[in-house]
């Protein structure tokens, strides 16, 4: 408690320097399954003045499930929450919670029951499997999650997708919507849990303060993704704070709609450096083209997705430097979360988002390519050559066409604005410029015509 009381005057002396006006303090399993936890919450509130709110485990599923669920772009899922002293489990199908419990297991008191001196023997992990069967197998509907991802959020998790991306190599640095087949999860438990504690310290992507609680932590989620039928598992980065941010901080309490837009939105206001009015336009224009193309280009099914990112997204490395922003968008959209998309789909739109050439476009993606798909680099190519045409067709940055109208007939895509406010002169020598370029990948000459 002295400790626990030092830290939470830490942190609000933190909240008090950066001007916090509202703080919201939680407790979980760890104090929910003291004895003593009146004391502990009396001792807290009077040592920092600041009330503190037991959730239930029904309530930390809850919160956990929204923070989850607003961040990935998932339809049906067995949510897995592994903490230090609870285990939170909920099935939801069509994105709408069904069923929740919380089991009174953690990787911090199963690593006190089974495990000796950092080691998990045979016999320990056997102990540990009947322990957590007998409880999952009390929900039955836990097994109605049979052929569904098994989705991890939590510090276990997180681990769980750091040291399965070091032991890759995965040349992607982001564990969130990360997806790990059940096989691999038995590959690491079995290597780390017949490794000395010290040599596990020093395993690749692993931190030292979770080698002890890692290999119970793997364990758990193992067993339940055996007991319930899943079909793999899905590293989730969000979970219970950002449920309790979503809820505290913007009134939230139901599902995002569109992840992706939400996201896209955010990341858009964190960099408003970018003209919002050619912004739109250029959206706008990209996705008229990218629907027209449709009848001359076979996209992936997810395409006008990336599309509509990318359009959104291009210009943001202007807060960074305006002359080499295209670089810098590549940057930003690779190393940001765009919660609903894979990590291929980020790739590919931080691609086409900078595209200038082919060549270049091949050397950015080149680190990336076992996440990769033969065609990626075609895609590239086409939708980031649309985009350079949306926002040749807006060069001046003044709006001075409104609305367009699109004819493909080979050789020409003819491009005729329905309105346009001046001779457009800047607009056509830049189409002209780069009529060039766009037959090599489309086979079509653009055209500007009144």
């Amino acid at each position: 408690m002295r400790q626990l009381v030092g830290t939470i005057n830490h942190f609000k002396l933190i909240c008090d320097h950066q001007g916090v006006e509202s703080i919201r303090a939680v407790a979980t399993a760890a104090i929910r399954n003291s004895a003593n936890r009146e004391d502990v919450l009396a001792t807290l509130t009077r040592e920092t003045s600041l009330p503190i709110e037991l959730l239930s485990g029904e309530q930390e599923a809850e919160y956990g499930f929204l923070g989850m669920l607003s961040t990935l772009d998932v339809t049906d899922g067995l949510l897995v929450d592994i903490g230090g002293g609870s285990t939170e489990v909920t099935l939801f199908r069509d994105r709408k919670r069904q069923r929740s419990i919380s089991f009174p297991f953690g990787c911090v008191n199963l690593n006190r029951s089974y495990m000796e001196g950092g080691m998990l023997s045979d016999r320990g992990l056997g102990e540990l499997d009947r322990h957590i069967e007998a409880l999952v197998r009390s929900e039955s509907w836990i097994g109605e999650a049979a052929g569904l991802p098994v989705i991890g959020i939590g510090g276990t998790a997180r681990a769980f997708g750091k040291i399965h991306q070091a032991s890759t190599e995965y040349p992607f640095a982001q564990t969130h919507n990360y997806p790990i087949a059940a096989r691999e999860g038995d590959r690491l438990l079995e290597t780390l849990r017949r490794m000395p504690l010290d040599k596990r310290k020093k395993f690749p992507g692993l931190s030292k303060d979770r080698a002890d609680l890692i290999v119970p932590g793997l364990a758990a989620l193992r067993a339940i993704l055996r007991l319930s039928g899943g079909s793999g598992y899905l590293i989730c980065g969000a979970g219970l704070r950002d449920g309790l941010f979503l809820h505290t901080g913007l009134g939230r309490s139901d599902m995002l709609e569109d992840v992706l837009s939400y996201s896209i939105d955010n990341l858009s206001a964190l960099h408003p450096e970018a003209p919002a009015a050619h912004m739109r336009h250029v959206h706008r224009s990209s996705m008229q083209l990218f629907d027209s193309s449709t009848r001359h280009y076979r996209y992936p099914p997810r395409a006008r997705r990336w599309m509509e990112a990318a359009s959104r997204l291009f210009r943001i490395g202007a807060s960074i430097d305006y002359y080499k922003y295209a670089q810098h968008s590549f940057y930003l959209i690779m190393n940001t979360r765009l919660n609903g998309m894979s990590h291929r789909e980020i790739i590919l739109t931080a691609a086409i988002a900078s595209f200038k050439n082919r060549n270049k476009a091949r050397l950015a993606i080149q680190p990336y390519a076992t996440i990769l798909e033969p065609d990626d680099l075609e895609h590239i190519c086409r939708l980031g050559m649309l985009l350079q045409l949306a926002v040749a067709l807006d060069r001046s940055e003044t709006q001075t066409i409104s609305g367009l109208q699109i004819d493909v007939t080979p050789p020409l895509l003819t491009l005729r604005p329905l309105e346009a406010a001046g001779e457009l002169e800047v607009e056509r020598r830049e189409i002209d410029a780069l009529a060039g370029d766009f037959k090599k990948v489309w086979h079509l000459t653009p055209v500007l015509q009144r």
